[in-house]
């Protein structure tokens, strides 16, 4: 008889388990949980190669520079319309009343007037100061690239500072427009891409692109240092980082935003090879850029003598909203909405960063790839951070221009229409109550 099947089969040792450390149990049920999915898909968006961009076509500059001149011709239109219905009722310019002289000094008035300030005469040696000892507004507030480039072009050329700070506000928004076009073309579709220039180019605050102010400078050198990002060419960025930190605050919001595709890039480095030249020329361009963001200090209180000079100054312009306590980053909107507002102010506060970070979460925007969503993120918490929220926002906010790329924008022909006749009916009351009547 035959024995047993149990007893036939030939002993065998239990097999050992090798249990995963609990640090990577825990990180695997991360992975696959609905918010380690959601990451996960979130990243992929950002990461996945352009979807229907192809490349741009003969002639486009040609259809660029036509809107550009369209608008443009609309932004003269309007301010011509106010400075003579103002030169006829007698307004006066700005809420103080002040006596209201030629065309191009309407066009140079505010800010501008102090970049012809700057290039006649330079920086002050002294600051002024209140009976407080707080520091008031003065010219270290704006930065010396568009004002030195106002007195060698009106040294060239024999023309005075108004017409040459005009032109150049000119020549730059052009640069800027053609740059952004170019730019949204390689990380989007055609369509998204045209209508968001359309957007940018008839913007409420576009009539800033024929007034003497920089503000179409630094967005030309900021819209073709993220191009040269996407390009990958790191290296080119760096010449461009340093004018851009000279021309108008903002530019560590660059330097964050390539911080932010060195780690990405770093993380990915097996699926996407980050070459050392790369890794490289991206860590000392980000780098050295910072450094230049943050020295414009350093050199006012070196010429000054002041402790902290320029920061004190910007602070001078916060004196008749919340007064001049010491800076403490990421405090202004709450202390300015706190201020005026009491506890609803610091509840809409967290509701715009909320609803922010919904728009940066969201598909359409995310699809805008890496170098966009990086930008985008990191130029919003540089305005958080910094910046107190009052008139001067709305213009603060036109960097982000690459964010009107997102397709829900211009998905169908009535949406297009009414968001660019809400920026033209805009535009009129910003010339009105922003320039005219009111502080821009």
């Amino acid at each position: 008889m035959s024995a047993p099947p149990s007893e036939l089969a030939s002993p065998t040792r239990p097999s050992r388990v090798i249990e995963r450390p609990s640090r990577y149990r825990r990180l695997d049920r991360l992975r696959g949980s609905r918010i380690g999915r959601a990451l996960r898909q979130y990243g992929e968006d950002v990461l996945r190669p352009p979807q229907g961009a192809v490349p741009v076509e003969r002639g486009s500059f040609t259809r660029v520079l036509l809107l550009w001149a369209v608008a443009r011709a609309v932004n003269f239109g309007f301010l011509w319309g106010f400075y003579s219905i103002a030169k006829g009722a007698r307004w006066g310019f700005g809420p103080d009343s002040e006596r209201l002289g030629t065309f191009f000094d309407y066009l140079t008035g505010w800010d501008a007037d102090r970049y012809g300030q700057i290039a006649a005469q330079g920086y002050p040696m002294s600051l002024p100061m209140n009976v407080s000892g707080d520091i008031l507004p003065n010219n270290w507030a704006f930065l010396p690239v568009f004002p030195g480039l106002v007195r060698v072009l009106s040294d060239a050329t024999g023309l005075g500072w108004q017409p040459i700070a005009v032109l150049l506000s000119l020549g730059a928004s052009l640069g800027a427009t053609w740059l952004l076009f170019l730019l949204l073309r390689t990380v989007t579709k055609p369509q998204p891409a045209w209508w968001a220039v359309v957007f940018f180019s008839f913007a409420p605050m576009s009539f800033l692109f024929v007034i003497g102010y920089s503000e179409g400078l630094f967005m030309a050198l900021m819209f073709g240092a993220m191009l040269l990002a996407i390009k990958r060419m790191y290296l080119w960025i760096l010449p461009i980082g340093l004018v851009t930190a000279y021309t108008r605050p903002g530019v560590l919001a660059l330097g964050l935003a390539l911080g932010i595709v060195f780690l990405v890039r770093f993380l990915r480095r097996r699926v996407d090879p980050f070459p050392v030249r790369e890794w490289a020329s991206l860590m000392v361009t980000g780098g050295t850029i910072a450094i230049a963001g943050l020295s414009w200090n350093h050199i006012a209180q070196y010429v000054t003598g002041t402790h902290n000079a320029y920061i004190r100054t910007e602070l001078g312009w916060w004196l008749d909203y919340v007064g001049n306590d010491a800076f403490t980053p990421f405090t202004p909107w709450f202390r300015q909405a706190g201020t005026h507002l009491g506890v609803v102010g610091i509840v809409l506060v967290i509701a715009l960063i909320i609803a922010f970070l919904a728009l940066m979460w969201s598909r359409p925007v995310r699809r805008l790839g890496l170098m966009v969503v990086s930008y985008a993120f990191s130029y919003g918490v540089y305005i958080l951070a910094v910046f107190l929220p009052q008139q001067s926002t709305f213009r603060l906010l036109m960097p982000m221009a690459p964010m009107m790329a997102d397709e829900r924008w211009s998905s169908t022909p009535r949406r297009r229409a009414a968001i660019l006749v809400g920026c033209l009916v805009l535009q009129v009351v910003a010339i009105l109550l922003l320039w005219t009547r009111g502080n821009p």
